[in-house]
């Protein structure tokens, strides 16, 4: 499998906590998956918390920046599919039959993902029978990337 755009591409809607980015930068590093982050952040790029949660991985990572959602919306091509990952989803995430370079798009851990955006994707939820709001966005991102990597059969980068 190329992993030159990854089973899938993870896209980090105006993340807030640097140290989520950088576990989920570690994530994508892992299973080869492309990083998209869409500004503004709530904390500064370079983060020494962002960096330490990514440990000695950052050069593994690709990622790209994007100035403002419209920027990334540029970069999508007409056969792209992008999910919306919310506790407002209307199909479970397994439900998906992931395809090599779809986007799985998560919002910032304190809103979520905004109307305007919720609209206008297919909306996935990770169903949780417990008593909680959310998932941490580090370990919705993996649970995510990995059900992409079980269906794919579980190839490692490389292999």
């Amino acid at each position: 499998m190329d992993y030159g755009t990854g089973v899938v591409r993870v896209v980090l809607y105006q993340p807030e906590i640097p140290q989520n980015v950088g576990n989920i930068a570690r994530t994508c590093a892992a299973v080869g998956a492309e990083l998209h982050l869409v500004r503004p952040f709530g904390f500064r790029w370079g983060d020494p918390r962002m960096k330490r949660a990514g440990l000695d991985y950052w050069p593994h990572v690709r990622y790209v920046l994007h100035d403002t959602w419209a920027a990334f919306l540029e970069t999508l091509g007409p056969q792209d599919r992008l999910f919306a990952f919310t506790t407002k989803g209307e199909r479970r995430y397994t439900e998906v039959a992931y395809r090599p370079g779809d986007y799985l798009l998560f919002g910032p851990e304190t809103r979520g993902l905004p109307p305007e955006i919720l609209e206008v994707w297919p909306r996935l939820v990770i169903p949780m029978p417990g008593p909680v709001r959310s998932l941490n966005l580090s370990v919705a991102v993996g649970v995510a990337v990995y059900e992409a990597l079980r269906q794919a059969g579980f190839a490692a980068p490389g292999e």
